[in-house]
């Protein structure tokens, strides 16, 4: 096999969409428990724009190469791999960088068995963003049944997950936000939540206050941070819980954002709660990837859980692939695929 591989690289580092290119690297090598996977197919998430620019803090462990969900078939393992993977295994799996290359190396603790009821390119746009919806409802929004969770920005890949699974697993009420009125529509007619707001043109939280009887939610899922802060504290039910996984909005807030009542964390027994997927630890991504596989990996399989792809490129248009992305107009993965 030979010593080098071609990757997705970022000319000088950091920048624009431009400085994206496809250019010879060394393949990786395996040690301890992983495995060199040929990659088949990979999603893009939107920490890829921010590493891009430089803005994402990278984990120490990961290489510089974007790229954190795959599918792809084993050509390789160390010698502490976990058992029943083998060589010519279709796998598809979570990997703290390194997915726009033909090859991989990853911990086979991150990595599952491809039914062969999905697709290469629905494989790849599962790992990340269903463990993230999940990690966020249960692990940090202590999801239980009869709850009811509002998702914001709900026509993202983690939230078209998190609607499914909240729906799924017994959810009393499932609301949405998008900043569009088609994504809101989506977000109702094709994903079944009960209501979904445009964050532009009503107040969405009063909507759901009217909604609730007054009572609010349980859970809120939040990306964007500053600009729904007051909003979220507002429509949180007594004890909820508010799980921030990123600030799309902004880190400060600015001049014409509605000003939060920080009471309302004492009045109502508020938790509010941030958190990461790709800083932690193999072993918590293990757990999750367990979890993932045994309560939703079926569902995939019969059908009653759905991977919403937006659109597939050959990897050589991978400045176009991020381009649509930084467009906010889709609704579902945008997954990238190598021959």
């Amino acid at each position: 096999m030979a010593s080098t591989m071609r990757a997705v690289d970022i000319e000088g580092g950091k920048g624009g969409i431009d400085k994206l290119h496809i250019k010879e690297m060394p393949r990786p090598k395996v040690d301890h428990a992983k495995a060199l996977v040929k990659v088949k197919a990979f999603g893009l998430n939107r920490m890829d724009l921010l590493q891009r620019e430089g803005m994402y803090p990278v984990p120490p462990q990961a290489p510089k190469t974007l790229g954190v969900e795959f599918s792809g078939t084993i050509e390789e393992l160390a010698s502490e791999s976990e058992g029943g993977f083998k060589k010519g295994d279709a796998v598809f799996g979570l990997a703290y960088g390194g997915a726009y290359a033909e090859y991989i190396a990853v911990s086979t603790h991150m990595l599952m068995h491809k039914p062969d009821e999905l697709s290469w390119e629905q494989a790849a746009g599962i790992p990340e963003t269903w463990i993230t919806a999940t990690q966020a409802m249960y692990l940090i929004g202590e999801f239980a049944e009869g709850k009811s969770i509002l998702w914001h920005a709900g026509a993202s890949a983690v939230s078209i997950a998190g609607i499914q699974l909240s729906l799924a697993n017994g959810a009393s009420e499932v609301y949405a936000t998008a900043r569009q009125d088609e994504k809101c529509d989506f977000c109702v007619k094709q994903l079944g939540a009960k209501a979904a707001y445009n964050t532009e043109t009503t107040d969405w939280s009063a909507k759901i206050l009217e909604a609730t009887g007054g009572k609010g939610v349980d859970i809120i899922v939040d990306y964007i941070g500053p600009a729904t802060f007051a909003g979220n504290l507002n429509v949180a039910a007594k004890d909820a819980r508010i799980v921030n996984l990123a600030s799309l909005s902004g880190q400060k807030l600015k001049p014409g954002m509605a000003e939060p009542n920080f009471g309302a964390f004492v009045a109502k027994r508020i938790r509010f709660e941030g958190s990461s997927l790709r800083s932690r630890d193999e072993q918590y991504q293990g757990r999750l990837r367990d979890q993932l596989h045994d309560h939703a990996l079926p569902k995939f399989k019969d059908g009653s859980f759905k991977v919403l792809i937006e659109k597939v490129f050959p990897w050589n248009q991978i400045q176009d692939a991020h381009r649509l992305m930084e467009s906010n107009k889709t609704k579902g993965k945008i997954i990238c695929t190598i021959s």
